[in-house]
């Protein structure tokens, strides 16, 4: 078996940061501790790529333990709302992100105290967004542009400055303070409640909970370099923590936003609470264990350059979109030659190429052939491509769940009869331009097929063991596919190229 080979102790990870975030709460010197959640509370896809064996889920289900203590906070930044910054992974804006992290924290039976939206400007969109939030009973709150920040201590912290914000009304121990990615206004929050807390003669802290980089991995280690292509529309740069190295004589690792804003953040909790600051550097103001679940190094390394590749892969498609800029592209592509990578130590990739190369040179109806590889959980490669009938992802699919089922590569699985009727439905009926079915389309006749058919039901049930898969396409995806593998669980990348030349995809 090829399965991937696990590398991370999710459990020790658990236990090691709720100890540690225990530690802080318990202080004598805290009455409330806000907690800024860094990257993805739930569904971190990221960290289960990197890290083998971590639970994308792990965050949560900590904060789960400790629900009677915490209430959660999430922050959005107004201008991601009005320019429809899109989540990744899941392929939905940032304000339809926020309804889903509070529907996932009620499943989990968190307490969700309110939403701030950050930098508000009065934007009409986002009035729309603060409506509908209110109008479902949910607390919510606007704070402006920080008179002063980053430079005017004095001002920051004064009425005019954090003070010009509302105090968000919390009653627990630890405040979780979380949003739908980088640049939300999480520490800027934060900070403005300290300063609240402190006027009403709580003592509050601040602290990080981090993931990545893992400060205690080398600065060049995979893990950490990936963090790097994973952030690379924010030109994030991984640093030897300069302050943690004077303060006590060891190496961490931190992100440059962190180092260079570190000095005015001290400056300004110091304001606040009117003592010395307990941090001596970043480092000291984050919660990050994650190193120390680490039990298979060799194991994490190989799953950090996949995730490099990937990264770089996901770059050039979003550069031929639009939506990448040439930098941002161009230091995609230095990570990849800082670990002498190539696209193709990703298994998928040349296998997709060769099986198109090779159709394209049997027969010219095939010149314009789109393929798919896909690897199974057993490490076997397969292939599927495009054609009158269904693109080359639906191809795919069909052929690995035929293989997994032990069913011969030639045996339809559903009725050409229905297909057709499908294909008539799309265009004489709804009149689209093309009658290519996609995967979603697909999908749902072998599911029709399987009602009738015990081998199509053989064959849907094998779904569900695609999960965990890689797969790599010679032509970007649409979003009904793309969405239809992320929904499966594969992790699908594409070549740069477009599947036709209309400039209206659908």
């Amino acid at each position: 078996m090829d399965t991937l080979k696990q590398g991370f102790d999710p459990e020790k990870y658990i236990e090691e940061q709720s100890r540690y975030i225990l530690e802080r709460i318990n202080s004598r010197k805290c009455q409330r501790l806000y907690l800024e959640f860094g990257g993805k509370l739930v569904h971190d896809k990221h960290a289960m790529r990197v890290l083998p064996g971590f639970d994308e889920n792990a965050k949560i289900k900590l904060l789960q333990r400790m629900k009677n203590q915490a209430e959660i906070i999430i922050c959005v930044y107004a201008g991601d709302i009005t320019r429809n910054k899109t989540r990744q992974d899941f392929g939905i804006t940032y304000d339809l992100e926020v309804l889903r992290l509070i529907d996932m924290f009620r499943k989990y039976q968190l307490s969700i105290n309110s939403v701030v939206i950050t930098r508000y400007e009065g934007q009409p969109s986002v009035d729309i967004f603060i409506n509908k939030l209110k109008r479902r009973n949910i607390r919510t709150y606007t704070h402006g542009y920080t008179k002063g920040y980053p430079t005017d201590v004095e001002v920051i912290v004064s009425d005019e400055g954090y003070g010009a914000n509302p105090y968000i009304e919390v009653t627990r121990p630890l405040v979780v303070v979380n949003g739908p990615g980088p640049g939300s206004g999480k520490l800027s929050t934060c900070l403005s409640q300290l300063y609240h807390e402190n006027k009403r003669g709580c003592k509050a802290r601040y602290a990080k909970f981090e993931t990545f980089p893992i400060w205690s991995l080398p600065l060049k280690h995979p893990v950490n370099i990936a963090y790097e292509a994973a952030t690379i529309d924010l030109r994030d740069v991984n640093m030897i923590d300069s302050f943690h190295l004077e303060a006590y004589n060891q190496l961490a690792v931190n992100y440059n936003r962190d180092l260079e804003m570190f000095p005015v953040l001290r400056r300004i909790i110091e304001k606040i609470t009117g003592e010395e600051s307990e941090y001596k550097s970043p480092t000291d103001m984050g919660v990050n264990r994650a190193g120390f679940a680490i039990y298979d190094d060799e194991a994490v390394r190989e799953a950090a350059c996949q995730e490099i590749i990937r990264r770089y892969l996901l770059a050039r498609c979003g550069y031929k979109k639009g939506i990448t800029d040439e930098e941002a592209l161009s230091r995609a592509k230095l990570l990849m030659d800082e670990l002498n990578l190539k696209v193709t130590d990703r298994d998928v990739v040349q296998p997709a190429i060769d099986y198109a190369e090779r159709k394209r040179n049997q027969n010219r109806k095939y010149e314009n052939v789109i393929a798919m590889a896909l690897k199974l959980p057993d490490g076997t490669i397969i292939t599927g491509r495009s054609s009158r009938r269904m693109v080359a992802g639906a191809a795919a699919l069909l052929n690995a769940i035929k293989h997994l089922s032990g069913l011969p590569d030639d045996l339809p699985l559903i009725s050409p009869e229905i297909l057709s009727a499908m294909q008539n439905l799309k265009t004489n009926i709804l009149k689209k331009e093309r009658a290519t079915l996609n995967c979603e389309e697909v999908l749902s006749a072998l599911t029709i097929s399987a009602a009738t058919n015990p081998i199509a039901k053989i064959a849907v049930e094998m779904l569900a063991n695609l999960s965990g898969c890689t797969a790599h396409c010679t032509a970007i995806l649409n979003d009904i596919d793309n969405s239809i593998f992320r929904d499966l669980g594969i992790d699908v990348t594409s070549e740069p190229e477009y599947s036709n030349n209309n400039l209206y995809q659908i």
